[in-house]
């Protein structure tokens, strides 16, 4: 029996790690999202929303096959702010990521949203054109946490050296070699990571992805 298909429409390493080792099948697909034409004057639950729903709307999307087929499309966007409120996005570079890093040692409060679509193929009438996505359902989130992150100094350096910091909001990788410098986490470990797997798994379930799926 044929599997659902979840279009995964981002770049982030762990993210995609998340959703490897819930054994959750997906395909990575392009968005390009330009995330400045969101308005950042909102608060960061709002803000994060919204760049999640803005990357909905750029996500490239493959054709359908036929009238009527399903296919699940998943985005995300996560940031935080410090102590002082300054929110943090991915660092522009090496100096910028250590001044984040540095910011988190106090306390950081984060929130990860995702939009989740269902969308069904709809044939075109007109021969010139293939046909479209129609949202059939939508489940959009946002999940907070609240942790406390410390690299000291003269160790920040082999982190930046073992770590894609440029590609993590806060510069901060709370996986692999970055998860011995995780002081304490109050929320949701897998959001900071990127990817609310509970609240995912859950809005998954309620729009029938996995009813052809069989995972452990």
């Amino acid at each position: 029996m044929t599997k659902n298909i979840l279009l995964f429409a981002s770049k982030s390493q762990s993210r995609r790690m998340l959703l490897e080792e819930a054994l959750i099948s997906f395909v990575v697909i392009d968005q390009n999202a330009d995330e400045s034409e969101c308005d950042w004057g909102l608060a960061l639950p709002q803000l994060v929303l919204n760049i999640a729903l803005h990357k909905m709307e750029h996500a490239v999307l493959p054709n359908g096959m036929h009238e009527g087929q399903i296919c699940y499309v998943l985005t995300a966007d996560t940031m935080s702010h410090d102590k002082m409120g300054t929110i943090h996005g991915k660092p522009i570079d090496r100096n910028d990521a250590i001044s984040k890093i540095k910011a988190a040692r106090t306390g950081s409060f984060l929130c990860t949203a995702f939009c989740l679509d269902k969308k069904v193929w709809q044939s075109s009438l007109e021969k010139k054109e293939s046909g479209k996505w129609v949202v059939e359902e939508r489940i959009t989130d946002v999940v907070s946490a609240e942790f406390v992150y410390i690299i000291p100094d003269a160790l920040i350096d082999t982190y930046l050296d073992n770590t894609p910091y440029l590609d993590v909001s806060g510069a901060i990788a709370v996986e692999k070699f970055g998860n011995q410098f995780l002081k304490t986490v109050h929320g949701s470990y897998s959001t900071i990571i990127g990817l609310p797997l509970f609240e995912v798994r859950q809005a998954l379930e309620k729009l029938g992805f996995f009813s052809l799926n069989l995972i452990a």
